[in-house]
């Protein structure tokens, strides 16, 4: 296994960036690819996997993964998008229990970490950053999904480990 590497360290300051940058991302994924999105609540966790489904032509609305665990989207641009929500497991024996498509399937999982190691050796892991304290906009606040939240900036990490993202860049 090859050390991590980070690949991308920026700001997203709109929900249109951060849809932006999931297609971006969907520009260098393939079938096989293991993907972990980890940030508070209304990092925009969900707003980069829409933009990601939307580039590769994802079928289905990319919802919240509050409501639901996974979901598979078939796509036009070959492999599946797997959606995986790991906030409401105990342990990874119950992700292993979800039955997922790993090796055919491009897999993002929102809240992965402590949750697929051991899955690959290859990990695109995507770290979102958000204001907290008396500088955060509440994600429960009027009802708002936790990803809708109003316009502010992210910092955004993307860090690759394993042989698969040797040559890679963003």
């Amino acid at each position: 296994m090859t050390d991590a590497r980070v690949l991308l360290d920026t700001t997203v300051s709109t929900t249109d960036e951060m849809g932006a940058l999931g297609a971006r991302l969907a520009g260098v994924l393939r079938a096989g690819d293991l993907v972990v999105l980890t940030g508070p609540l209304g990092a925009g966790k969900t707003t980069l996997t829409r933009g990601l489904g939307a580039a590769l032509g994802a079928r289905g609305q990319v919802s919240s993964p509050t409501f639901v665990l996974a979901r598979t989207h078939p796509t036009t641009a070959g492999p599946d998008l797997v959606h995986v929500d790991a906030y409401r497991l105990s342990d990874p024996v119950e992700l292993d229990d979800l039955d997922l498509d790993w090796d055919t399937s491009i897999v993002v999982v929102e809240w992965g970490r402590g949750f697929v190691e051991g899955i690959s050796d290859d990990v695109l892991d995507v770290e979102i950053v958000r204001a907290t304290g008396a500088d955060a906009t509440d994600p429960g606040a009027d009802g708002l999904d936790p990803d809708d939240v109003p316009d502010e900036p992210r910092r955004v990490v993307v860090t690759a480990t394993g042989t698969r993202w040797s040559d890679v860049t963003l």
